[in-house]
């Protein structure tokens, strides 16, 4: 019966992939060849990088990124430029229709797993809880600055972004001498740290009471017995543990033996290295086991290791139960380890750490920064609707930015400088919006607003971060804004019309203009809400407004499941720590379509992405 099965499901297979190169060659080629490929062909000469030529039926997952990005600008009729031959809407509809038929012949699949190194701050969370103490270095600082104490983010370099943008995506990352050295001497004055007498109290919550005279054998093998399985994630055997003892009970030295042992473990790819660990057969799609979702969720929520709650319950074998995960989902948001779900993942998604950069006043600098981190924040704790991203009645404030929010700020409990202190950095207070709510949501922010200055800048940045749509890089020759032309007073906008008239700038531009210059009334601190500033707009799908309130309706309506596609697609590949590939596909569709049905809020998202079955599942290599 199984050969019988096999053989028809290779013939299914077989029918399928004859199916799709005959509607390929049928619907799709023809249409690149007579509207593309005279553009976009030869390689990296072709316009954009993008060679259509080589599109098959046989290379579609592959070139997915490109065949998306394709159907959207033939649909949108950004494709072909205005100056060529254009298809009809029939020619458009039917390519359209096949590459629906083939995104919906694409199966889910969880994606083969592939170990990754902990990253910086992973790595500097995971020593922290291990050892319960953070490392760091010894600084004298002014009362008015903001300084980085941690020993580890001194030593380790920052970790570029991963294909999927993140820097928890550390694939492609390599393990280089020079970290290899960094990694040991970190690992050495941990220990040294905690053997020392400022940790001695600490210590002995492990061992028990440890003599004047220094630690005996049975303090030794207490620690080992707690150490190694945290540092692992998960159990380890007792005949390994059991090895480790023994070795140590022939030592002269025992204090230099154990530090020794756990040095071994904290220099180990099981320790440096996430999942190596896991259980499973190799080749087939199977569920991971307790350990690696009790990490998979951990690093999701705290960008840190698992605690003793979710270690046990993976030793029980009950993590995976689906009330008892969503009971330790609830758990984990609620804590304030959750903090990293703003200060990493949507500081990275927003590039959040840009907006420190707007100022050289510190405490300034501070507080733009602090602002959209505490409101998002505020989003994943307070279990808010995914679209108040966008508008909301609610934000953060301290001293330095109550300026922009006008007789709401006198909301806040007022402010008292310390005694003998000049400057000093001010926590945010949470207001209600009610004389400026066009303040509301992240989009107007004095941080986001300053880091992206200018329409194009600003445009962009809510075009790539909130909508999610990917831009080429603009042309070499792109040139500046003409000045006034003699005898005229042109507009800013006016005379940046002549700068993007090049068919091929407008393009884009048409996508990026009508967002960025809808934000032009808010420069500076007071709303120009009847000045002579042309904020009007319409969007490339055909929505008008006259103004951002107009735009900020558009974004919560019609262009709703837009927005939350992007907040899903971020957020899973964060949680994921890779680039989602066509097979991801059905998930977030899946994702999307339950948070648009339900009004979906950011609890939910986190519950609906650690369920989902990449985050679940996964296919371990031969």
């Amino acid at each position: 019966m199984r050969i019988l099965l096999t053989i028809l499901c290779l013939h299914l297979l077989n029918l399928f992939a004859a199916q799709a190169s005959a509607s390929f060659e049928t619907e799709a080629k023809p249409f690149l060849e007579k509207y593309c490929v005279d553009c976009h062909s030869d390689g990296d000469q072709a316009k954009g990088k993008v060679d259509l030529s080589t599109m098959t039926s046989t290379n579609f997952e592959e070139r997915f990124e490109h065949w998306e990005s394709a159907i959207k600008r033939i649909m949108n009729r950004e494709m072909p430029p205005e100056d060529s031959a254009q298809p009809t809407d029939e020619e458009r509809q039917r390519l359209l229709k096949w590459y629906q038929a083939r995104i919906d012949s694409v199966e889910p699949h969880p994606g083969f797993f592939t170990p990754r190194r902990l990253c910086a701050t992973e790595y500097r969370k995971t020593l922290r809880s291990l050892f319960g103490f953070d490392l760091e270095v010894a600084i004298i600082e002014a009362e008015q600055t903001v300084v980085e104490k941690s020993l580890v983010m001194k030593l380790l370099q920052t970790d570029p972004p991963g294909a999927s943008g993140f820097r928890n995506d550390t694939h492609g990352n390599p393990l280089t001498t020079t970290l290899w050295d960094q990694y040991s001497y970190l690992a050495d004055a941990g220990l040294a740290e905690l053997f020392s007498q400022k940790r001695r109290s600490m210590l002995e919550e492990i061992t028990g009471p440890i003599p004047q005279t220094g630690i005996q054998l049975e303090h030794a093998e207490k620690l080992i017995r707690s150490f190694v399985p945290r540092a692992f994630r998960r159990n380890v055997a007792d005949e390994k543990l059991d090895r480790i003892v023994s070795s140590l009970e022939q030592s002269s030295d025992l204090e230099a033996a154990t530090k020794t042992e756990l040095k071994t473990v904290l220099m180990s790819a099981g320790f440096m290295f996430r999942g190596l660990l896991m259980e499973g057969e190799t080749g087939k799609q199977q569920a991971v086991d307790n350990y690696e979702l009790a990490e998979r969720l951990s690093y999701f929520v705290w960008g840190d290791m698992p605690d003793a709650e979710l270690l046990e319950l993976a030793a029980a074998g009950t993590l995976a139960n689906p009330d008892v995960f969503a009971a330790q989902i609830e758990r984990l948001i609620n804590s304030p380890k959750s903090i990293n779900l703003a200060d990493d993942f949507a500081s990275q998604w927003l590039t959040l750490d840009q907006v420190a950069k707007q100022s050289v006043n510190p405490p300034q600098a501070e507080a733009l920064r602090s602002q959209p981190i505490d409101y998002m924040h505020h989003l994943f704790m307070d279990d808010r609707p995914l679209l108040e991203l966008i508008d909301s009645k609610t934000a953060f404030v301290n001293p330095f930015t109550a300026k922009f929010y006008g007789a709401d700020s006198k909301q806040m409990v007022r402010y008292r400088k310390q005694k003998g202190i000049e400057v000093e950095i001010v926590p945010n207070q949470k207001i209600s919006l009610v004389q400026t709510k066009t303040r509301g949501g992240i989009l107007t922010m004095p941080g986001i607003l300053e880091m992206n200055r200018g329409p194009v800048i600003r445009g962009t940045w809510m075009l790539e971060r909130i909508l999610g749509e990917e831009l080429p890089e603009p042309p070499a020759d792109v040139g500046q804004i003409p000045a006034n032309p003699p005898g005229k007073n042109l507009t800013f906008r006016e005379r940046f019309e002549m700068h993007r008239s090049k068919p091929t700038c407008a393009i884009c531009h048409d996508k990026i203009d009508p967002l960025g210059f809808a934000l032009q009334r808010y420069d500076g601190p007071n709303y120009k809400g009847n000045a002579d500033v042309d904020t009007t707009g319409q969007l490339p799908t055909g929505e008008s407004f006259k103004d951002f309130a107009g735009l900020k309706q558009i974004l919560v309506t019609s262009q709703s499941e837009t927005v939350i596609r992007n907040i899903v697609k971020r957020t899973l590949s964060y949680a994921l720590c890779r680039k989602l590939e066509i097979f991801d596909r059905p998930t977030v569709d899946k994702i999307v379509d339950e948070l648009v049905a339900s009004n979906g809020t950011y609890r939910d998202l986190v519950h609906q992405v650690a369920t989902s079955l990449p985050f679940q599942q996964t296919v371990i290599r031969n």
